[in-house]
């Protein structure tokens, strides 16, 4: 499960990524090397706006959503033996510290 859950968020982050890249921007951007500026043709210009801002919005959403979700139950190494083992190897008993002998006059 951790590791479908790491493969849908590394492909979350290039979609959204792409996504971003073909959002025209006020000079145009990258999106214009990258043939963003004929998208409009195939949805319209106001259509093709609303739907590149809700993908990135949905896209982002379920990035930062997974992403909680991998930290909080699916994070490797967290369990709570580990936490146990360390707490129960630091109560180990030290010795009090000895005076140094005095030496004879």
């Amino acid at each position: 499960m951790f590791t479908f859950l790491i493969t849908l968020e590394v492909l979350i982050s290039i979609f959204l990524i792409l996504v971003i890249i073909i959002q025209s921007s006020k000079g145009s951007g990258l999106a214009a090397g990258l043939g963003g500026s004929n998208i409009g043709a195939v949805f319209g210009v106001r259509r093709t706006s609303d739907f590149l801002t809700k993908t990135t919005a949905i896209l982002a959403t379920l990035l930062i959503v997974i992403a909680l979700v991998i930290n909080l139950f699916f994070l490797p190494g967290k369990t709570s033996g580990d936490a146990e083992s360390i707490i129960q190897s630091t109560q180990t008993s030290v010795p009090p510290p000895q005076l140094p002998q005095s030496l004879p006059k």
